[in-house]
């Protein structure tokens, strides 16, 4: 390798960084550059690879990879089996970081110029930006997209892609679209499952006028205190506007005193101020947890009919009465349809995976994270559903938990949770504002006034 002068030294760290962070320019243009700039050929390519190149040519073969993800607990038992199982098919290690600060960890790496090879991502608004700063690894280079569109519809391509590329696999993931009820009481007392929001506040106001509640709600949760509420009006939002108009509230494209992010607290307004529709409320929804609020269509006798909650309420259910059969005692249905125009609209948490390195062991990682075989391992773990279609629905250990995959696997629309898209600062002032909206809903206007001043001052930041 020749030696440099400074003036060619900082002309190629310029090169390198411009590369890193544009990713505008192709192989061959990169190589013309640095070789310019006074490094050799074999020089230049071991730089390209460093730098993750576009998933083209050969890459590097490699012992092991760094991994950086923020699942801890039984995920990251789970976790720690599919690395296994992946170090014994292919003998490259998987080095692991599991930090609750990924935002933080991640842009202190990347600025330092040493990223993880692959990482978890928490929020898509994170993952859009890396991808359209061109600093991930693309993915249809090297995947076989033939078989990838076979095994996942194309909700999730899209979700996964940034203009038009593919870069992120999905994991697993968790639907907010269910209703969890009881079959046998429905039966008993002739109640139809509504399919439509009509029809949904029909049954309930059928309910109400029996001198029953039809709904269980507790936003109770610690800091994060309002989030069941926003998964209300996220999946109203959705489901009422569409995914374009969800982006531009997600991006502050339009303003919090919008009409429609107004109708959207209103109609979640009708379930929370519905007329003996929820017992004590609305101080019994502020003081009560997320998670026993699950509990009261399952006790006997009922003490409410309906709950809204993600699919992992199952969970809940099943530990606090392992007595009751799944899909007989307890099941969910579809949150009805607001608007035709967007029916079946999913909003979920999906668990996002991408890379920033381009070398043999990422490349089978990130097949390796988007096959069956490693996804079966989140699925038998009870740890998410699989949006991968050819996962073999035995996998699953119920009728209720197959509904639920099926349900995101063939979603035609779907979003991450809107909340969990905002910046960092904007989420928890969005939750604040639903308990203030719970307590006193004749002040939504200063209310969406107030999250306006906040998101001015947020997005601007």
């Amino acid at each position: 390798m020749p030696t440099f002068d400074r003036r060619n030294r900082r002309d190629l760290d310029q090169l390198v960084e411009e590369y890193i962070t544009t990713n505008n320019i192709n192989r061959r243009q990169f190589l013309q550059r640095a070789t310019a700039a006074g490094l050799s050929i074999s020089g230049a390519m071991a730089l390209l690879q460093a730098c993750g190149g576009g998933g083209g040519g050969t890459p590097a073969k490699v012992t092991s990879i760094d991994a950086l993800n923020v699942w801890s607990g039984s995920e990251a038992d789970i976790y720690n089996s599919i690395n296994a199982a992946f170090t014994k098919k292919t003998g490259i290690k998987v080095n692991v970081e599991s930090t609750r600060d990924v935002i933080g960890v991640l842009n202190t790496r990347i600025r330092a110029n040493n990223p993880p090879d692959v990482s978890g991502m928490p929020t898509s608004a994170l993952f859009q930006k890396f991808a359209s700063q061109g600093k991930l690894l693309q993915l249809d280079t090297f995947f076989d997209m033939t078989a990838y569109r076979q095994s996942y519809s194309q909700t999730w391509i899209n979700l996964g892609s940034v203009n038009g590329k593919l870069y992120a696999v999905f994991p697993k993931a968790s639907s907010k679209a269910t209703v969890w009820y009881n079959p046998k009481q429905f039966t008993a007392n002739g109640y139809a499952i509504p399919d439509t929001w009509d029809a949904l506040i029909a049954l309930s106001d059928k309910i109400a006028s029996s001198g029953k509640y039809p709904w269980t709600m507790g936003v109770e949760s610690g800091a994060a205190s309002g989030w069941s509420g926003a998964d209300w009006i996220d999946m109203i939002y959705l489901n009422l506007n569409g995914l374009d108009m969800s982006n531009k509230w997600v991006n502050h494209k339009i303003p919090w005193t919008d009409p429609s992010v107004k109708n959207a607290f209103q109609m979640y307004g009708q379930i929370v101020n519905g007329k003996h529709y929820i017992q004590g409320a609305p101080q019994s929804i502020l003081a009560t947890n997320f998670m026993p609020a699950t509990y009261l269509p399952f006790e006997s006798p009922p003490k409410a009919y309906m709950y809204f909650l993600g699919d992992f309420a199952k969970g809940f259910i099943k530990a606090q009465f392992p007595n009751l059969t799944p899909g007989t005692d307890y099941n969910f249905f579809q949150f009805p349809t607001i608007n035709p125009q967007f029916k079946g609209a999913v909003v979920g948490g999906p668990d996002i995976f991408a890379a920033f390195k381009d070398n043999d062991g990422v490349r089978e990682y990130m097949k390796f994270m988007a096959s069956t075989e490693a996804q079966a391992y989140w699925v038998k773990g009870g740890a998410g559903s699989s949006v991968n279609k050819s996962l073999d629905p035995s996998t699953y250990s119920d009728d209720v938990a197959r509904a639920a995959a099926k349900l995101l696997q063939d979603a035609p629309i779907f979003s991450p949770n809107q909340d969990d898209s905002m910046p960092a600062a904007m989420e928890p002032a969005y939750w604040k504002g639903i308990l203030s909206y719970i307590q006193k809903p004749g002040d939504l206007d200063s209310i969406l006034s107030t999250l306006e001043s906040t998101a001015m001052s947020v997005y601007t930041s």
